[in-house]
This record gives structure tokens, C-alpha cells and sequence, in this order.
């Protein structure tokens, strides 16, 4: 299945700026495997890496337009096209994706496709940490 984002003209204004466009961005979940690019970055988990799926939002504007985006005190990515809501995913082993060695680990990402209730069933319903 596939997951577009959904672009706020304002975000697409700016994400422009870093090759992010609704052409060069795409969620996916097939094969039993999450994968999700965001213009020049991307990330590729197995299903069964995922612990928690929960519906977030609504977001600041400064702190997520843009390119991807890497929290500083959790070290959690987001890649967000708009400030009203996303889906954020919690992985049993962090996943690479800001940099391009994969030096650092992501414990969490942030999405924000246009059917966020969508894209939480195919992966795996909303759930939380036990």
C-alpha cells in the first residue's frame, strides 16, 4: 500500500528548497516492510521492528518545514508536510536515515500522510508500549 504525504502549500513552499516534493516522496508498506522517502532521505524497517504507532500532532511550523528533521533530544526523525497530524512510529532497534552512513540511530519517526488512520492500520493498528 501507498501512503502519499500530505503537502501544506506553506511546507511545500519551503521543502521545495531541500528536494522534497510530493514527486520525491512516498510511504510504503509491502513485503512486511515499512519504507518511507522524504526527497534525498529514506528509511527501510521490517514490520516487525515497529513497537508503537500512535496519531500526533498538530506540530510547529519552525521546528518541522523543511528537510528532515532531527530531534535533538531523542535523536527521533520527522519527515512533515503539514502541521495538522501525522503518524509516529517506535522501532525496537533504532533505524538509520538522516545521514548517509547511518551513524545515527532513530529511535522513533514521525510521518504525516494524507490518511494517517490509514497508514496506522497497514502498519499494524494503533498501539502503544506495553
Amino acid at each position: 500500500m501507498s501512503y502519499p504525504f500530505r503537502f501544506e502549500r506553506r511546507y511545500e513552499v519551503v521543502a521545495r528548497a531541500f528536494g522534497v516534493t510530493p514527486q520525491r516522496t512516498a510511504i510504503l508498506v509491502a513485503g512486511g516492510r515499512l519504507r518511507a522517502r522524504f526527497g534525498p532521505w529514506s528509511i527501510d524497517t521490517p514490520l516487525t521492528n515497529l513497537t508503537t504507532v500512535s496519531l500526533t500532532g498538530p506540530y510547529a511550523f519552525l521546528k518541522t518545514a523543511g528537510p528532515a528533521h532531527l530531534g535533538f533530544t531523542d535523536h527521533g526523525l520527522t519527515f512533515a508536510t503539514n502541521s495538522q497530524a501525522g503518524v509516529c512510529v517506535e522501532f525496537v532497534e533504532p533505524i538509520s536515515g538522516i545521514d548517509p552512513f547511518g551513524r545515527i540511530r532513530h529511535p522513533n519517526l514521525t510521518l504525516t500522510p494524507a490518511d494517517c488512520a490509514g497508514l496506522a492500520s497497514a502498519l499494524g493498528g494503533l498501539r502503544s508500549a506495553a
